[in-house]
């Protein structure tokens, strides 16, 4: 939880630094985070390379690695179905295509927004970036009480980019492979089943 902590600290300084201007033009104007994203998957595929086992692994797990993403579906549209019992004034369609954004957060909200309007495209937005964030923060916590695979399955789409070094760090190098198949099964799912929910 310490790591989570010192991921926490930066985020907070990132934005206590950005609301009152005190950001330099260069890193807004650059988009340096997408760089350092590349950086942190080019260290990724090195630990892959360099893992030895990372094969037999793929192979021990075989057609079941499906099963990952079908968890991850099946288990966010009962999540979404249950709140949406709680929400008096949105629709279990609404709540539907919110967690059919798998944490993919850019495009779901603009698709929300597009046929649904600001409103619903905001708290779209808002509940995928609290998704990753959640798995960001607290990966080491998810793996020690629910398994390796937890983090995966709670990173959704993200599991092939920004979530991807979090879950090697602490789901291991093995579970490399699984993640990122699963980030780019719900990857395309996406825009597939957000756009279904909406013409419900």
């Amino acid at each position: 939880m310490k790591q989570s902590v010192i991921y926490l600290a930066f985020f907070t300084l990132g934005i206590a630094l950005a609301i009152p201007g005190l950001v330099p033009s260069f890193f807004i104007e650059n988009d340096l985070s997408k760089w350092i994203l590349y950086l942190l998957l080019f260290f990724v595929g090195i630990q892959i390379g360099t893992n030895k086992n990372i094969l037999n692994v793929t192979k021990s797990v075989g057609f079941k690695i499906i099963l990952v993403p079908l968890a991850t579906t099946i288990g966010t549209f009962a999540g979404a179905i249950a709140i949406s019992f709680l929400l008096n004034e949105r629709s279990i369609t609404d709540c539907l295509s919110v967690g059919a954004g798998f944490a993919y957060y850019s495009l779901s909200s603009i698709i929300i927004t597009e046929y649904r309007g600001a409103e619903l495209g905001t708290i779209a937005l808002l509940a995928n970036i609290i998704r990753e964030f959640f798995v960001l923060l607290l990966a080491p916590w998810i793996v020690k009480y629910f398994g390796k695979l937890a983090p995966i399955c709670a990173g959704g789409a993200t599991t092939m980019d920004t979530t991807l070094p979090i879950i090697s760090r602490y789901s291991g190098s093995d579970y490399v492979i699984i993640a990122l198949f699963h980030g780019i099964i719900i990857d395309f799912s996406v825009p597939i089943w957000v756009s279904l929910f909406l013409s419900l």
